[in-house]
């Protein structure tokens, strides 16, 4: 299977893997949100963008859970190679909100990132963002 920028694989380069990262990007207080989606954002300063999930109990039970992390990174998955620079996300459910097709949770992704990204720039997204070694 070829690997190129087009591919739909979710290798380890591309995730969120420990607490570090995670608390590094909210840290940042990047924040943009819909019905749907709670998305954190920071610049990576990588060639390519990584995806963190954080599915609370609160959302439903493991069933529910599962679903809406299958979504998200399809969604990601899907729509990285549109997003304008790359960036360290971690994507929450809205509380509350009910499991929505696959094809909303990629319009609300893409439309959030992108809103993020227009947050950060007017903010000043640069390599030397705070929190950052």
């Amino acid at each position: 299977m070829a690997r190129g920028p087009g591919s739909q694989c979710f290798p380890k380069a591309t995730r969120l893997r420990n607490s570090a990262e995670f608390h590094k990007v909210f840290a940042a207080r990047r924040m943009v949100a819909d019905d749907m989606l709670v998305v954190f954002g920071l610049e990576n300063g990588l060639d390519h963008s990584r995806l963190g999930l954080s599915v609370s109990r609160k959302v439903g039970k493991a069933v529910a859970r599962n679903r809406w992390k299958r979504l998200i990174r399809e969604a990601f998955r899907k729509s990285r190679h549109e997003f304008a620079m790359p960036l360290d996300l971690v994507v929450l459910p809205q509380k509350g909100a009910k499991i929505p097709t696959a094809r909303q949770v990629e319009n609300s992704l893409c439309r959030l990132v992108r809103r993020l990204i227009a947050k950060g720039c007017k903010k000043g997204f640069d390599k030397n963002t705070p929190g950052e070694t």
